[in-house]
């Protein structure tokens, strides 16, 4: 998918609710998808956890995994696309942390995770992924990446 039309009318094909679970992308994933008209079909809820205790409390994100990984790790990622699904009434759940400005090798680093709930069967992705630019350049990028990847992570999680 190449577009954000494109991925609502994947999610509305599919009968997809989709939540989303951001840090550096601080609402960025649900903001472009609620752009689209017919998305409040496919968009069921957004958390915004910027702070370590925000993904504490709101999305269940375990302090050792921050503590051992990192706050911007894929392993933070995940537990916050796999809190998001518990939280929700949502089928799948795109989530993100990273580093949008950041001092050497860090710089642009994004995290992304993909969690599924279909029928009986739940799973989840991730990767880690670095985009250059500035700051806001890079959250947008990730954003967008992010959606433009929920297809793939669909397939993939489905063949699990």
């Amino acid at each position: 998918m190449h577009s954000v039309e494109q991925v609502v009318n994947f999610l509305s094909k599919y009968k997809l609710r989709l939540a989303t679970a951001e840090s550096c992308t601080a609402g960025l994933i649900s903001s472009l998808v609620a752009d689209v008209p017919g998305s409040g079909q496919v968009l069921d809820c957004a958390f915004v956890t910027y702070s370590p205790q925000a993904k504490q409390r709101c999305l269940g994100v375990n302090p050792d995994t921050i503590e051992r990984f990192g706050l911007t790790s894929e392993e933070v990622a995940r537990e916050m696309a796999l809190g998001a699904l518990q939280r929700s009434d949502a089928d799948i759940v795109l989530a993100n942390t990273g580093l949008a400005e950041a001092e050497g090798e860090m710089d642009g680093v994004q995290c992304i995770a993909c969690a599924i709930r279909l029928e009986q069967h739940q799973g989840i992705v991730s990767e880690t992924v670095q985009f250059s630019g500035e700051r806001n350049e890079v959250r947008e990028k990730a954003a967008r990446y992010a959606l433009t990847q929920l297809s793939y992570y669909y397939e993939r999680l489905r063949q699990v």
